[in-house]
């Protein structure tokens, strides 16, 4: 039986249910990360005996699960999309912006599929944008393929951001720290093409970085659904 199936516990005299449970773990998440989540300092958090918790998650993955089911919650769309490319537009949009919130998330995303209800709402939704445009092998295809894009891309964003607070280095103070070997090593002359996108390429921030890459990622699924209709 899975942690969705299982019922809760009776009410007891500390009030006590999942959703305190989750809004707990989350809070130590966004403060620490993964490695400040226990069953433990959760249950600190709300103040009663670790054991309690056991009637509720029994292991640590199950109350992960718990977790990134109540943030795909905040990434469910607000109302029905216009067309396929704005669903996916704006779930890859909310992930990123949930992720920067709850950096925590990109720890968690990527292996099996959750079955929280907020998961399999969020998928029943992108899947029924693309309902009837292509064949559905096509359109799971589709659908893998974005998100494979954009859960990369926030990944890479929120390593940067880690990388920043660690290091207490901007990303423009890494390139004046790092300046003189790069320039360096291009002198050389054995590096043509990446010194010509250094010296002559725009340098673009994360958000427009995403979108840019979003919008390719969508143009070529466009492709794809065009030319294997249902």
């Amino acid at each position: 039986m899975t942690v969705w199936d299982r019922p809760e516990p009776p009410t007891r005299p500390a009030p006590l249910d999942r959703e305190r449970i989750v809004a707990a773990a989350a809070a130590l998440a966004d403060e620490g990360g993964l490695e400040a989540v226990s069953l433990r300092k959760v249950a600190a958090r709300l103040d009663v005996g670790p054991m309690r918790l056991y009637g509720y998650v029994s292991t640590k993955k199950e109350l992960f699960d718990l977790m990134v089911d109540e943030v795909l919650g905040e990434i469910l769309p607000e109302e029905p999309p216009g067309d396929w490319r704005e669903a996916l537009r704006v779930r890859a949009h909310r992930t990123r912006q949930a992720a920067l919130r709850h950096e925590w998330l990109t720890d968690l995303l990527g292996g099996r599929p959750t079955l929280g209800p907020n998961a399999l709402a969020l998928n029943e939704a992108t899947l029924a944008a693309l309902d009837g445009l292509a064949d559905i092998d096509t359109v799971l295809r589709a659908v893998e393929t974005v998100g494979a894009y954009f859960n990369g891309a926030i990944s890479r964003e929120i390593a940067n951001l880690r990388a920043e607070r660690d290091t207490g280095l901007s990303k423009h103070d890494f390139q004046r720290a790092s300046g003189p070997h790069l320039t360096k090593m291009l002198a050389t002359g054995r590096f043509p093409t990446l010194s010509k996108a250094i010296y002559d390429g725009r340098d673009v921030d994360a958000e427009e970085s995403f979108a840019t890459g979003l919008e390719w990622v969508l143009d070529a699924v466009a492709a794809k659904l065009d030319a294997n209709p249902a």
